[in-house]
């Protein structure tokens, strides 16, 4: 007698696809807000730089003293954290929830009422000095825009489609390309059920027009650009990948410790119980940690970053290894003490800090190798998304080469953070796993 085999059960059939009819009217809404997201992004960036030009240049020639002197910096620091501890606490909406509860989108839209002072603190906060980015509330005000004027003009559209198109548009806009945009949606989309039928592609495909239109919108405008100018880098070899390995990892460390570190801190600030205790103080501190650190620690560090890739020699092992430590302390203490702001910008600068230090310590560490290597471990710690880590690291240094690298050294430093707090509190002030 003969036994039959079961019979293979048979694969399920793929998600059917959209049809063209169900994509083409997102066509014009997704170009739209595309365009409306880079502008105001561009907008609050001009606003910031120019109030930035008067704080620590006009204003530091017209009385005679050193923009970046220890005291100027001190007083310029304490007085950001008033001005934007008065917006927090007078102005209507009080600029938005606590941001240490904020990610990079994902949050409900904000009313459109918050949104004046959640721009307003965030333009004195870019301003000012502290070490945040305008990430997290350039987005939360584009997304609640885009959804009050999307349920006004357009109510038949569902409303989250608002969400989803000015969340990408705007991480375009921002960096400058739409890859980053498909990459973070495609990992937010990763596990749950997607919002139409049809392939991820179809899902993908009304928030990368509004990426791409973001960011050809910011490119026309203003021609940014991430890559820092390295000496080009040939073909990885062991050394390079054993290097890439053990700066990843050892940055990861050093981020996670800043991330277990940000519930403590941020329930000591919040102890004080008011704006105007909170804010003013993280301003002092912040001042004497850029006094401490000397004035590439301060503001969102995508500039300064370009400072020192532009001399990796410049500075000694011990200085970049001072730069990267403070300005993780100044991020820790901008991001818990009510600064209105994004984490990414200022992380990279620790990173690369950090790269260069061990490119300063070790000869046969690549300058490139190490900022890559020290901007993803970073990134991984403090954003613990992936894939924008990976895409961060990889585009500061135009080297195809450099990517395969990045994938390799990205799986031990996965290991060292998964599973582990992030650095993004609830509402009870716990860290999210």
């Amino acid at each position: 007698m003969t036994i039959e085999a079961p019979a293979a059960s048979p694969s399920p059939p793929p998600p059917p696809a959209s049809p063209a009819r169900a994509l083409l009217p997102l066509v014009l809404p997704a170009l739209v807000t595309g365009v409306a997201c880079s502008v105001l992004f561009l907008a609050l960036d001009w606003v910031a730089e120019r109030l930035q030009d008067v704080l620590w240049e006009d204003l530091p020639d017209a009385l005679g003293v050193g923009g970046y002197s220890s005291l100027w910096m001190i007083v310029v620091l304490t007085v950001t954290g008033v001005a934007v501890g008065l917006v927090v606490w007078k102005v209507p909406g009080h600029a938005g929830p606590d941001p240490a509860t904020m990610g990079l989108g994902g949050e409900a839209p904000l009313p459109v009422y918050v949104l004046p002072g959640l721009a307003l603190a965030c333009a004195l906060m870019l301003a000012g000095g502290p070490s945040l980015g305008p990430e997290n509330p350039i987005i939360a005000i584009n997304v609640g825009l885009a959804f009050w004027l999307g349920k006004k003009l357009l109510p038949a559209t569902p409303a989250m489609l608002w969400v989803s198109l000015a969340s990408a548009a705007t991480i375009g806009a921002l960096f400058g390309t739409p890859i980053a945009a498909a990459l973070l949606i495609s990992e937010q989309l990763a596990g749950r059920p997607l919002p139409m039928k049809g392939s991820l592609w179809d899902n993908l495909f009304g928030p990368l027009l509004a990426a791409g239109a973001g960011a050809m919108t910011t490119a026309l405008i203003a021609s940014p650009t991430f890559d820092l100018g390295l000496p080009p880098f040939g073909n990885p070899g062991w050394s390079d990948l054993l290097a890439a390995i053990v700066v990843a990892c050892a940055a990861a460390v050093l981020g996670m410790l800043a991330v277990y570190a940000f519930p403590y801190v941020h329930r000591a600030f919040g102890a004080l119980r008011h704006p105007m205790l909170m804010l003013p103080l993280g301003g002092l501190v912040l001042g004497l940690l850029g006094a401490l650190g000397g004035h590439l620690t301060l503001f969102k560090g995508l500039h300064e970053v370009g400072e020192l890739a532009a001399d990796p020699d410049g500075w000694s092992a011990g200085e970049f290894a001072l730069m990267a430590v403070v300005k993780l302390a100044a991020l820790l203490v901008a991001a818990s003490c009510g600064f209105r702001g994004g984490r990414i910008f200022p992380a990279v600068f620790v990173g690369a800090a950090f790269g260069l230090c061990a490119y300063a310590l070790v000869p046969g560490v690549d300058p490139a190798v190490g900022i890559a290597s020290g901007v993803l471990g970073v990134l991984l710690a403090v954003t613990r998304q992936g894939w924008v880590s990976l895409f961060t690291a990889a585009v500061l240094v135009a080297s195809p080469a450099i990517i395969a690298l990045m994938c390799i050294a990205s799986l031990p430093a996965w290991l060292l953070v998964t599973g582990r707090p992030q650095m993004q509190l609830s509402e009870d002030g716990s860290a999210i796993r």
